[in-house]
């Protein structure tokens, strides 16, 4: 039970005998805010920030994005010849290497972007990647080296898996820091709306590239040109992080540009990115994260990264027949997530994330009978019943994640809780149903896991709270216009007494 106030404990004759002292102990405990207080925010400047994140996330994921899509391709690549399922279950194992490493990546740049500031470990992160997948481009076939070949592929899906830790929680972190309270939905969405750019730039390039070459071609020679273009557009995403000033939020915690006075009570005076503090204080959040993630990024991954090899692998689809219906869907998705960050905004983060959960929870199932029936419609519908079910997901989950934690540890929370989560359950998701499959023979299983998931999920989004049109845990209220922080102090002051 909390302890009651102060002047609720005291004597009420004292109280009567000293009125003005006590009301300026209550004063003092529940401030009032000042407009200084209130970051009123630059609408240019927000669209810069969030095109930067959305546009580096793009990136990001297209390298992600690739490799998965390519799958098929380079188990024959860089693993020994024989048996077809060892070989994919090899690519996918290497594919899960780099998720193994994220959680390092996220307790390492993590708490760097709490210390240092957002921008510049975004910045080192795109590098990272970029050079790690334009490496991926470059090295040479078992045929050629052998077992090195695969170690070389490893390594670099290594440093992949550890400069993408820093990503996810630094951009979402980015973003929501630079948002107006009542939009960050909307804002947040955009970046998720990158996540879909990237796989839907590595699927048209996979997809023409398989369109163009025959099979002997792609495993010569094709299978690079995505990874080598990798190295370019890293460049690109670099320049445009790079131009960008640090979060308001941030700038505030370090008292920078702006300064938050004693009347910004929760506002944190200190940036200590303390990895065992994140661990020790705020374990039950994280452990809120990581069941939210979980649920999410096994859905997100089984439909954006597994799809097109669970179409050509178990089902007898050309690989280009399930890359063209991905393509449109994701396509539909990047029209519509917008709107879903809209909605987020007006009715709350807690039922659009429930709708999504229980779509995979309810749909899954079905989905995955349409998807095995032979023909065109059947397949888009299944895969759209469990986009649509995603959709509501990606559009809201970069807004809700980061108001889970304070602002002085959370883009270390969030990246430490997100890439734990994304490790045991988003990269080896491909693995895991591969190895279902193959074990029990029935291809429901990706159905089955992901209703899993979504239970999951579905505890998680009833645990959490609302935190739509709410300031950011640690940071002043942040607003679009003069008007409405003139309308938030103006909500505080007295009622006149005639």
């Amino acid at each position: 039970m909390a302890a009651p106030d102060s002047h609720q404990a005291a004597d009420p004759q004292a109280v009567k005998r000293h009125p003005t002292l006590f009301r300026a102990v209550r004063k003092r405990k529940n401030p009032k805010l000042r407009r200084t207080d209130i970051t009123v925010t630059d609408d240019a400047a927000v669209k810069r920030a969030v095109k930067a994140a959305s546009l580096g996330n793009a990136m990001e994921w297209f390298d992600f994005g690739i490799y998965s899509y390519l799958a098929v391709t380079i188990g024959h690549v860089f693993f020994p010849s024989g048996n077809e399922t060892t070989q994919l279950l090899s690519s996918f194992a290497t594919f899960a290497v780099a998720f193994l490493v994220r959680p390092l990546g996220g307790m390492f740049f993590g708490p760097m972007g709490d210390k240092v500031g957002r921008k510049k470990v975004l910045a080192l992160t795109m590098i990272l990647m970029a050079v790690g997948t334009f490496a991926i481009g470059l090295i040479p076939s078992h045929e050629t080296i052998g077992v090195w070949a695969a170690v070389l592929l490893i390594f670099f899906r290594m440093l992949q898996g550890f400069s993408t830790g820093g990503e996810y929680g630094g951009a979402s972190t980015f973003i929501a820091e630079y948002a107006p309270d009542k939009r960050r939905g909307f804002f947040g969405s955009f970046l998720e709306f990158g996540t879909l750019a990237g796989y839907v730039g590595a699927a048209g390039l996979v997809t023409a590239l398989y369109a163009l070459l025959n099979d002997a071609q792609m495993e010569a020679w094709g299978w690079r040109i995505p990874f080598l273009v990798a190295g370019p557009l890293g460049l690109v995403g670099l320049y445009l992080r790079l131009r960008l000033d640090e979060t308001p939020a941030f700038q505030k915690l370090e008292g920078g540009t702006a300064h938050a006075s004693e009347a910004a009570d929760g506002v944190e005076s200190t940036a200590k990115g303390d990895l065992a503090k994140i661990f020790r204080q705020y374990w039950p959040t994280l452990i809120l994260c990581i069941c939210l993630v979980g649920a999410y990024n096994i859905t997100d991954y089984m439909l954006l990264s597994y799809m097109p090899t669970y179409l050509s692998d178990e089902l007898g689809y050309s690989e280009t027949h399930g890359l063209l219906i991905l393509l449109a869907v994701m396509v539909f998705l990047m029209a519509i997530i917008s709107q879903v960050g809209k909605l987020s905004d007006r009715f709350g983060r807690k039922p659009l994330l429930m709708s999504g959960m229980l779509g995979f929870l309810f749909l899954s199932l079905p989905a995955f009978l349409l998807i095995r029936i032979d023909g065109i419609l059947p397949i888009t519908v299944g895969m759209l019943m469990l986009g649509l079910s995603l959709v509501c997901m990606l559009g809201t989950m970069s807004a809700a994640l980061p108001a889970l934690f304070p602002t002085n540890v959370r883009y270390g929370s969030l990246s430490v809780g997100y890439n734990l989560s994304a490790s045991i359950f988003g990269g080896t998701t491909p693995l895991v149903i591969t190895a279902l499959i193959s074990w029990t023979g029935s291809n429901l299983m990706p159905a089955y896991y992901a209703m899993a998931a979504a239970l999951i999920g579905v505890i998680a989004v009833a645990c959490m709270k609302e935190t739509a049109q709410q300031p950011l845990i640690g940071s002043p209220p942040s607003v679009e216009t003069d008007e409405e922080a003139a309308e938030l102090v103006q909500a505080q002051a007295p009622e006149p007494k005639f």
